[in-house]
């Protein structure tokens, strides 16, 4: 369906770069963003991705419209951006493809673990050098377990199967809104819990993700204070929205990886 582009309330913010706006396709979903979906107009078609400028949630989407320029084709092209006291948006190439399956059969995973291991292995970008991660620093029993959390390596921090987009050619990793600094086995961390939750064992989803460089060269204390971290996180949010069945698959899925490296009862 179309909607009418009038209803856009920064459609005169963004028409120097869409030119004539013809019409509007918003995403079924749209995570942090106010607003996100296809713009048909005159100079594109682009997808457009916008917040309103006030409030803590607008950052994540300054920092998407910063880290952007430097991932080359491992995310959609960002071709303009706007801003004025109401609003920022995003103008972003249109991807066409699919969601990838993340199943224990799937002809997917190589080249979802072939994405990760190569946005480990991107230069750390200038924006990101003051993007410390520390959303898992609470989480720890021991001040001394948040450096092995630190790193140099530019991480998505949000790798699901709805972050990913499978075309022609290859395989992008969309939604930039939390990329940050740390160690580079965070993201194939991630991996693993979201690969067990689609029907993966604890072993067999590690196998997957020793294809990522970052995960063989990790100390194996590291994954295992992050493990316990994250696992303590996804009960925190399981009790605040314990109506949330996402959330407890994913909680299941947590207790299950760190069940299988030894974590279970937590330190």
């Amino acid at each position: 369906m179309t909607d009418d582009p009038t209803t856009l309330p920064f459609r005169e913010l963004i028409r120097p770069y869409t030119g004539d706006i013809a019409g509007v396709r918003p995403a079924e979903t749209v995570g942090w963003t106010d607003f996100a979906g296809v713009v048909t107009c005159e100079k594109g078609p682009f997808f457009v991705k916008a917040m309103r400028n006030e409030g803590w949630r607008c950052a994540s989407i300054n920092r998407e419209r910063l880290i952007t320029p430097f991932l080359a084709s491992l995310a959609p092209t960002l071709h303009w951006d706007a801003g004025d006291d109401a609003w920022i948006a995003l103008g972003l190439e249109v991807v066409d493809g699919r969601t990838p399956d993340f199943g224990p059969d799937s002809p997917d995973l190589s080249a979802v673990v072939e994405l990760v291991d190569k946005i480990g292995q991107v230069p750390l970008p200038e924006p990101a050098l003051t993007w410390t991660e520390t959303r898992w620093d609470r989480f720890v029993t021991r001040e001394s377990a948040r450096e092995l959390f630190r790193g140099d390596t530019l991480l998505h921090a949000d790798l699901n199967p709805y972050n990913l987009l499978i075309e022609a050619n290859g395989i992008r990793a969309l939604d930039w809104g939390w990329p940050t600094r740390g160690a580079g086995f965070i993201d194939p961390a991630m991996l693993v819990v979201q690969l067990i939750a689609s029907g993966h064992t604890p072993a067999g989803a590690e196998s997957w993700v020793n294809g990522c460089a970052a995960w063989r060269d990790a100390d194996p204390e590291a994954i295992d204070a992050f493990a316990a971290a994250y696992l303590r996180m996804r009960h925190e949010m399981v009790e605040r929205k314990p109506e949330m069945a996402a959330r407890q698959a994913m909680l299941t899925a947590t207790e299950a990886w760190a069940a299988h490296r030894g974590l279970v009862p937590l330190p």
